[in-house]
């Protein structure tokens, strides 16, 4: 299961992120995996005074999102990275690695996260392409979107053919690891707020008990 979730970003978020990220230096993507021969991309250069001001922006909306909490159930959330694909470039076919090395000590990743910054008109090709059984389905979200979905999911970005794509990636380690426990919980959650004023009261408490006692069980 995966979830799109609109203005993450706020307009004047997106603002700031393109007037920081004039002028800024990109590396090659697979410096931070360089035997991943299926990456052939760009990643922002951490080195750089501003790019760290670029993520943080990014961090910020990702962790405050309402969405994002319910759908994703976040214990930790890696520092979001601002990837560029120019024409010609692509990222095959691959599932995301277990963990991340991060300053902090191993981050599971449970969740992927791309958030959007183009106009998905302007350029052709790029789309986030997810594999679901034998059907693929293409993402390309407008400004400030964000697409999140299981880090086990096999996916690609399309290779892009004019115009550039740039969006920001991260991955969320989830107090509730397991994929199945986790859409379970957020639908149980999803109906306890949107029917829960329509049934018996004494039916809402105990749909609001289920949640509760399912989320302590599964929460990791």
């Amino acid at each position: 299961m995966f979830l799109l979730v609109n203005n993450v970003l706020t307009q004047t978020e997106i603002g700031q992120i393109q007037q920081l990220g004039q002028g800024l230096k990109f590396v090659d993507g697979r410096s931070t995996n360089v035997h991943n021969e299926a990456k052939r991309n760009l990643q922002l250069d951490m080195t750089q005074p501003n790019a760290v001001k670029l993520c943080q922006i990014a961090a910020a909306a990702v962790g405050r999102n309402e969405q994002i909490r319910n759908f994703a159930f976040p214990k930790r959330i890696a520092q979001p990275l601002l990837s560029l694909y120019e024409p010609g470039m692509t990222y095959g076919e691959h599932a995301d690695a277990p963990y991340l090395q991060l300053p902090g000590g191993p981050l599971r990743s449970d969740v992927s996260g791309t958030l959007f910054l183009e106009d998905p008109t302007s350029y052709k090709g790029g789309e986030l392409v997810i594999r679901l059984g034998s059907e693929k389905v293409k993402v390309k979200g407008e400004p400030g979107a964000m697409i999140i979905y299981p880090s086990t999911t096999i996916h690609e970005v399309a290779p892009v053919t004019e115009g550039r794509r740039l969006a920001f990636f991260t991955f969320i380690e989830s107090q509730i690891p397991d994929e199945a426990e986790r859409e379970l919980l957020y639908l149980v959650y999803e109906v306890h707020a949107l029917e829960g004023f329509n049934i018996k009261p004494e039916n809402r408490t105990r749909l609001q008990y289920i949640a509760s006692r399912l989320h302590r069980m599964w929460s990791r």
